[in-house]
């Protein structure tokens, strides 16, 4: 036993994989407590709409929304315009006071009703955060209803305190809320669906670059470095195109819902698949196994950063920032789109390709500068020739 520990610790590539396992733990450690710290404090970062359509009491509430909510709060000049900016993720609740709500409240029998509107294709922190805005914005409105009621009963009817007290009870459910869902999520399981392949993604898009960077240090200097490059680029093209059509297939089989079918969601993770890989390469071209450290960076700074677990609103300002320059980000955007509904994926296929193009640009230029050492095997083969 004690000899084999020796031979084992003696091992380059056993050293290699404890370095690993503890460079993990602390980088995941660092990026995600400095990522996530403050994310309850930056809430105010988050966007609400209010579409006002009540001359009377509504325009009360529009102006106490604006004030006492602790969030960025917009008045928008429709419903549809309102509409459109939350499927596009520009804000993430719209409250519509009805041009009729005014009425409702001064009808006997009636209750006011406010419409509360929110897109399921985001974080599920979102959903729950909202969701709790809603009923805490209907209760306020309510008070602020039976309140002015029974201010109107005292000065109409100049009743006594007792009896208006009794009216302002009886006007305690004068107003409800009705929240209604956009792009609805179906079930924990398809919520999980962006962040799953995200990190499938680049998890496997770095194993792959670090054995192709092997393959490329064994084959030597016997093939181009930019011949070698550009093979990598086509081989990496095929794996993307081929593992996406696995991933994109299981996930559908599984039960994953999909709003546009899975041809585009085929293509649009084949895209990923590229974007990734040719990111991740950039590190072992540099620096080769060595560039597996910046990759596990990469890799936790993204799930941090990319809006798959937490709204990116509620990061901090640096990593807000550097969520725009990083392939996961719009990954998880097109993902959220395709499945689960949303403006389109324009924007996102937009973002990964230009990544890629910048990294392949990168990538080249490595290639181009970097010296190639002759393979182990070359180097034994012809060392007694040279001796004789």
């Amino acid at each position: 036993m004690g000899n084999a520990l020796k031979a084992f610790l003696q091992k380059t590539p056993t050293k290699i994989g404890i370095m690993a396992a503890i460079m993990f733990q602390l980088i995941f450690s660092v990026v995600w407590m400095t990522g996530y710290n403050g994310v309850t404090d930056h809430t105010s970062q988050l966007q609400i709409a209010v579409v006002n359509e009540d001359a009377g009491l509504g325009q009360q509430v529009a102006e106490q929304l604006r004030t006492t909510l602790p969030f960025r709060v917009s008045a928008a000049s429709s419903l549809d315009e309102a509409k459109e900016r939350l499927n596009g993720r520009d804000v993430q609740m719209v409250i519509h006071i009805p041009a009729a709500f005014s009425k409702q409240l001064q009808t006997p029998g009636q209750k006011g009703e406010l419409h509360y509107y929110i897109n399921e294709s985001n974080p599920a922190l979102i959903k729950s955060i909202m969701s709790g805005v809603s009923a805490n914005v209907t209760a306020a409105v309510n008070k602020q209803a039976v309140a002015a009621g029974a201010q109107a009963v005292l000065t109409q009817m100049n009743v006594p305190a007792a009896q208006a007290q009794g009216t302002a009870e009886a006007m305690a459910e004068k107003v409800t809320g009705s929240v209604q869902s956009m792009n609805p999520v179906s079930g924990m399981n398809n919520q999980m669906v962006p962040m799953m392949l995200v990190l499938a993604s680049y998890v496997g898009s770095m194993i792959m670059g670090m054995n192709m960077q092997q393959s490329s240090q064994m084959i030597g200097a016997q093939i181009g470095r930019l011949h070698k490059f550009f093979a990598r680029v086509v081989l990496n093209a095929a794996a993307a195109i081929v593992t996406s059509f696995v991933g994109s297939s299981f996930v559908l089989l599984l039960g994953g819902q999909s709003v546009h079918g899975f041809m585009q969601l085929w293509g649009f993770e084949a895209l990923c698949l590229f974007a990734f890989m040719s990111f991740s390469q950039l590190f072992v071209l540099l620096l080769g196994n060595a560039g597996m450290l910046l990759n596990i960076i990469a890799l936790s700074a993204q799930l941090v950063s990319s809006g798959a677990m937490v709204p990116r609103e509620l990061l901090s300002g640096f990593y807000y920032e550097l969520s725009r320059y990083l392939p996961a980000t719009y990954a998880v955007e097109g993902n959220m789109d395709l499945l689960f509904g949303g403006q389109g994926i324009g924007g996102a296929v937009g973002g990964l390709s230009l990544i890629a193009l910048v990294a392949l640009a990168i990538g080249l230029l490595i290639a181009g500068l970097r010296k190639d050492k002759a393979p182990a095997a070359a180097v034994a083969a012809t060392g007694p020739q040279l001796a004789n």
